[in-house]
């Protein structure tokens, strides 16, 4: 029961959304913030992912059933039963993350974590997966949203760098998941959804992915503008070159086994940017 809840939540980006928030909190010019401010930041989100995670797969129980990666999920094995009382709980999921951060936090941050679930449930899941090649583009706000709701905590107006973060998660999303895409190229064919490589082809969605991701990296450079020093410059000159290292190999050999390389590519470079932010800001801040 603890595994398929982990899986039905998808916790793992929660996790990854938790972590992005509090790292542009911490590197956010502006008031420290209180430890219970930081634990309530990260559970919000966390809940607010969760109850999009939820939907998700409450909503696409049909897609899940054709494709090999999302077979074992449990609305599509039986073991959860789909219901409207699954749409009631995680709505209060949603309704406990966004009121904790409404009295904890400031209705800026609400706002944002309230998008954040809403750009991932709604707008991806319901309006776009279905429609457009562009799902993970438009949808790929939502993990900017938690960008936006960390820096909110220190300075609800939003100064340049977390703006900066905000953008570089929204183009690190379609990297991200279109790597995932070539590498489950028949799994999203079959199931008939427009993702990128299943409508242009591998070998042209790969030459897209390293346009986005040059793109990514030449934006991921521009804290040094705004307060950060050499210790991020490092960072993200060494988690960005490694994934247009991987991106060129994906553009020559647009394989599954190079495309889940550049996905883990993806992420050590974003893991790679925060922890340098961070440890930027602490130690030459």
């Amino acid at each position: 029961m603890v595994q398929q809840l982990y899986n039905l939540f998808k916790l793992r980006i929660g996790l990854l959304m938790a972590v992005t928030a509090v790292a542009t909190l911490a590197i956010t010019p502006g008031p420290t913030p209180t430890f219970t401010q930081v634990v309530v930041l990260a559970l919000a989100i966390l809940l607010a992912s969760a109850s999009a995670g939820g939907f998700n797969q409450y909503m696409e129980r049909d897609l899940d059933a054709q494709m090999r990666r999302t077979c074992r999920r449990p609305f599509v094995t039986g073991e959860f039963t789909p219901n409207p009382w699954w749409l009631v709980s995680l709505a209060t999921l949603l309704l406990v993350g966004v009121i904790a951060a409404l009295f904890v936090l400031n209705w800026i941050a609400a706002l944002h974590i309230f998008l954040g679930a809403f750009f991932y449930a709604i707008v991806y899941t319901v309006w776009l997966k279905r429609r457009t090649w562009l799902n993970v583009v438009i949808g790929g706000a939502s993990g900017s949203f938690a960008v936006l709701a960390g820096a909110a905590v220190v300075d609800p107006e939003l100064s340049p760098l977390p703006i900066i973060f905000a953008i570089v998660l929204f183009l690190w999303t379609p990297s991200h998941f279109w790597s995932l895409a070539i590498a489950q190229h028949k799994d999203y064919a079959a199931a008939g959804v427009p993702m990128l490589p299943v409508v242009v082809g591998d070998k042209v969605a790969a030459q897209v992915i390293l346009v986005n991701t040059l793109a990514l990296v030449i934006i991921s450079l521009l804290p040094i503008f705004f307060g950060l020093q050499w210790i991020y410059l490092l960072g993200a000159l060494t988690g960005g070159g490694h994934f247009l290292y991987r991106n060129v190999q994906l553009v020559r050999d647009p394989s599954p086994k190079i495309a889940m390389s550049n996905f883990f590519a993806s992420l050590s470079q974003l893991a790679i940017l925060l922890v340098a932010a961070v440890l930027d800001n602490q130690l030459l801040g």
